[in-house]
């Protein structure tokens, strides 16, 4: 059973729905337990034949109510492992498993889904789960986390967990890959002619994905286009050279359109999902250096510190500038170090490793 926030649209809650309906599936039967509406996969998960259980928890008194409601249905499930997914996942999952009586029986797995979040950006409620989380991170049996600077990082918080494992997260790279059709229909859907250099920037509109400084690396490149997609993206300011299409559930027909993908994090990625996703669609990658983007693009692209529009559109100008075939010998290269070390089929081989290895909960 996994205890997440909710299922709306964004590269926690899509791992978590690739793990959940992945074949071999990783578990005879699984749930999902989203204390918020389910959003964006309920319908996908609820078909592949994931229950997902939807819990009241901004309602009035809904918190109080979702936790007796989930501690009563982990008493009747009786689940060999309890995993929450994000901070208030983590924290209910903890605090419902207990009062469900089945603590002695069950075990509690928290996740670590971001790296170094500057809380300062967000409300106070936030603040304070994660001081919860830090200060109860010795009861769970096992911790995981999707990035070694993410793990690196919560370390340096406070976390003590008895027994902490990563698992990057994992990339369906026989939807995300090389498309040549999609990348000329694309161009004329969105009115991007067939030789411009053109970028992908993939990310809700949120302070961590910093859309504000990676339109001021684009205003200094007048001869490059971007297309940016993602909730939020279509209120961005307007640009000559900018394609803002909002949130769209056809991303990886977008990336074919693309030269190179971008991720411009200010602070908090963990593992990127868009940034692999793109390198699996044959894109070289220009990436602020934060959570593990290092490790993800390798020497098939370039890393770039967090929070510098210059340097930023500095490293676009450099692969921009780079033959057609030289970027193309960059994309196969981003590819295929997607397909070696993070196709989701090596993701759940992971996880279904780890949860064999799970014993003595509680204990």
């Amino acid at each position: 059973m996994y205890v997440v926030t909710d299922l709306r649209i964004g590269g926690a809650e899509a791992m978590l729905a690739k793990l959940a309906t992945a074949h071999p599936p990783i578990a005879p039967e699984i749930a999902i337990v989203s204390l918020l509406p389910a959003d964006a996969y309920a319908e996908q998960l609820r078909a592949a034949g994931v229950e997902v259980i939807e819990l009241g928890f901004k309602r009035l008194g809904g918190a109080a109510m979702g936790l007796f409601e989930l501690a009563r249905v982990i008493a009747a499930i009786k689940p060999d492992i309890v995993q929450g997914w994000m901070y208030h996942g983590d924290l209910v999952a903890l605090i419902a498993l207990g009062m469900s009586g089945r603590r002695g029986k069950t075990c509690l797995v928290w996740s670590i889904r971001c790296s170094d979040m500057d809380l300062s950006r967000y409300g106070i409620g936030l603040r304070l789960v994660v001081k919860a989380c830090i200060a109860l991170s010795r009861l769970p049996d096992m911790i995981i986390a999707n990035s070694a600077a993410g793990l690196e990082t919560h370390l340096r918080l406070g976390y003590r967990p008895r027994r902490a494992e990563i698992v990057a997260n994992g990339v369906a790279v026989d939807r995300f890959k090389p498309d040549p059709a999609a990348r000329i229909a694309i161009r004329k859907e969105i009115g991007l002619s067939q030789d411009a250099i053109v970028l992908a920037h993939v990310a809700r509109v949120d302070p961590m994905k910093d859309q504000e400084g990676f339109l001021a690396a684009l205003r200094e490149l007048p001869d490059v286009h971007a297309v940016l997609v993602g909730a939020g993206t279509e209120r961005l300011p307007p640009m000559p050279n900018a394609v803002r299409l909002g949130r769209r559930d056809d991303v990886a027909r977008l990336f074919a359109a693309a030269d190179i993908v971008v991720s411009s994090s200010a602070f908090g990625e963990g593992f990127s999902n868009v940034l692999a996703e793109g390198m699996a669609c044959g894109l070289p990658a220009v990436a602020t250096d934060v959570g593990d983007a290092r490790a993800i693009v390798g020497d098939s692209g370039l890393i770039v510190p967090p929070r510098d529009p210059h340097a930023l559109a500095a490293a676009i100008r450099t692969l921009a500038q780079q033959t057609a075939s030289a970027r193309a010998e960059r994309g196969r290269r981003a590819r295929a170090r997607v397909v070696d070390n993070f196709a989701i089929k090596r993701a759940v081989e992971r996880y279904v490793e780890i949860y064999k290895s799970l014993e003595n909960p509680g204990g």
